[in-house]
């Protein structure tokens, strides 16, 4: 389902959380769980991959990660804010150590001057509170590209927590 080089940087997490005993967790907007399914594609995944939030609308956002209404009015759903209060969300409501959050525009609509397709924002926490932030500009280069670029660059993002 995924290239070789997805697989081999998501085996290679999985690894790296497996050697340092932590536990895993997701929460996606603009890739839908491809993340997840990224991670849960590498056989014995299940003993590092606590869980995966797929929060593509507001409301799920703030039902599931428990973003609040101010950060999503305020900053957007395409945000830093956001993307950090998916990322410390998703940690407060699983068992995980660490937290990867994506959100953005995938295209081919949605885009503006300020907020373009291929603005993703990407947040990994870690429950002793070290999280990092990461804005990528993708540009308009098709909604499967911007995807697949924003799984690379999540998975390297959580990776370089570790």
């Amino acid at each position: 389902m995924f290239d070789s080089d997805v697989h081999e940087r998501a085996a290679h997490l999985l690894d790296r959380c497996r050697q340092l005993g932590l536990k895993l967790t997701t929460a996606e907007s603009c890739t839908g769980g491809l993340l997840s399914a990224a991670l849960t594609d590498i056989a014995g995944s299940s003993d590092v991959f606590d869980r995966g939030f797929v929060t593509y609308s507001n409301d799920a956002k703030m039902d599931m990660l428990g973003v609040s209404e101010t950060i999503l009015t305020s900053y957007g759903a395409v945000s830093e804010e956001t993307a950090r209060a998916m990322a410390a969300g998703a940690l407060s409501e699983s068992g995980a150590d660490l937290a990867v959050a994506v959100t953005g525009i995938a295209g081919p609509g949605g885009g503006s001057d300020d907020r373009p397709i291929g603005l993703v924002h990407i947040a990994a926490a870690h429950r002793s509170g070290d999280i990092v932030h990461q804005k990528n500009l993708f540009g308009d280069i098709g909604r499967s590209a911007i995807r697949h670029a924003s799984l690379i660059k999540a998975l390297d993002l959580v990776e370089s927590l570790l």
